[in-house]
């Protein structure tokens, strides 16, 4: 593993130039990728990230990260969604091990990663398959079989495995026959480590998230930690990761409003019925790019909110340990978020049309990106059982499932 002098290069700040340079860079690598057929993955912004040490934000400062606040952070990847959506979300994986490993109780195991996540290195994850077990239940078939001479040799196939093509570390879950799960943490290059670019998502089509192959892959003793804060008594909840998602879509949001505003701004011609001849000065038109820039603000808003309780919640994980109750009330609020978001975001992505005429429809324009990625986002668990568990809660004071995907 990696040792650095954390005190020759400090982590950029919230706001700082450093961080506005970034998001910059990455704007304009989004913008000359789409130019040129949309095909080149992000490259360049994750390499990008990882001179940064854009990992390392949420490491204590008095460690050599960043100190930054999930508030912060999320703030950051609004900004990232609005210039490159595929960005942020390549990086979900790694931000949520980053915490795990500042959760207490705190370890030898989970702090001999430290220093790899200060050195700008980035883990994706190889979590999911696709199997006939439930989405959320925490069930694999792939295995982490006790080897003659140490450690274990893990095998398996997983799918979603978002960020795993760009890491230099992968985050794998897997089954240690007759006694649990165990999480590995190995070289994402390490023999037997497969790849497979198969996501073929109708959106975020660049996030690597498809399919990891795992063949007698030597996994180390020291490589290994507990499944999901099983050693810490109170499980944490995956509200986390949830609200991550929904902040790219407020991003992406944003970067909808733009185009709309800039369509009709630069649009030439009106039908001959319309209220003016220009397009830019129709009341119509106005209204829609109005409503569609109110929808990204909304957005924002409330997922800023349910930024607020996951920085409570986390300080406590960090400072006396997992608090159930405020684990429960970041998920309500992320849950809310994602239930408030889903179809007005939908509806505010397909009026981009209603502004541009059927010049807008052209696949060069690329304007179906918004709606495809929100879509693609918003299917990682479906908002009618957010929504009725939430009308459980509310009504029977029912606390939200103790599973995945809350």
């Amino acid at each position: 593993m990696t040792s650095i002098d954390t005190a020759a290069a400090t982590i950029a700040r919230p706001g700082s130039p450093e961080i506005a340079a970034f998001v910059a860079e990455v704007t304009a690598d989004a913008a000359r990728r789409r130019a040129e057929g949309g095909d080149e993955p992000p490259h360049a912004a994750i390499a990008a990230a990882k001179r940064l040490r854009l990992g390392a934000v949420r490491v204590p400062a008095d460690l050599g990260g960043g100190g930054w606040r999930i508030s912060e952070l999320f703030d950051l990847l609004i900004d990232l969604a609005e210039a490159d959506p595929d960005v942020p979300h390549i990086l979900r994986i790694h931000f949520g091990f980053v915490e795990e490993l500042f959760r207490l109780p705190r370890t030898g195991k989970k702090a001999a990663w430290i220093p790899e996540v200060l050195a700008g290195k980035l883990f994706g994850g190889a979590l999911t398959e696709l199997s006939n077990r439930s989405a959320g239940s925490w069930t694999y078939d792939s295995t982490l079989t006790p080897a003659p001479g140490g450690g274990y040799l893990l095998n398996g196939r997983k799918f979603y495995s978002t960020g795993a093509l760009y890491s230099d570390y992968v985050r794998i879950s897997a089954e240690v026959p007759g006694q649990g799960l165990l999480t590995a943490v190995v070289p994402a290059d390490r023999a037997g480590v497969a790849h497979l670019d198969d996501w073929d998502g109708i959106g975020q089509r660049h996030t690597g998230s498809g399919t990891t192959v795992l063949t007698d892959v030597a996994v180390a003793e020291s490589e290994t930690l507990p499944w999901r804060g099983s050693d810490s008594g109170v499980p944490p909840r995956q509200a986390f990761p949830q609200l991550y998602l929904h902040a790219i879509a407020a991003g992406i949001l944003r970067s909808a409003a733009a185009d709309a505003a800039e369509l009709v701004r630069t649009r030439r011609r009106n039908f001959v019925f319309a209220n003016t001849e220009e397009p830019r000065h129709d009341p119509q038109l106005l209204e829609i790019i109005g409503t569609i820039s109110a929808t990204a603000f909304a957005a924002e808003s409330l997922v800023r909110a349910a930024a607020l309780a996951q920085d409570r919640a986390f300080d406590a994980a960090r400072a006396t340990g997992i608090d159930a109750d405020l684990e429960h009330d970041a998920a309500v609020l992320a849950a809310k978020a994602k239930v408030a978001i889903e179809e007005p975001a939908l509806r505010a992505a397909g009026r981009i049309f209603d502004v541009g005429g059927a010049s807008a429809t052209r696949a060069s324009a690329q304007y179906d990106r918004h709606w495809r990625n929100l879509r693609t986002l918003f299917s990682h668990n479906p908002a009618v059982y957010k929504a009725r568990a939430l009308g459980d809660l509310l009504v029977n004071d029912t606390p939200l499932p103790e599973a995945g995907h809350f």
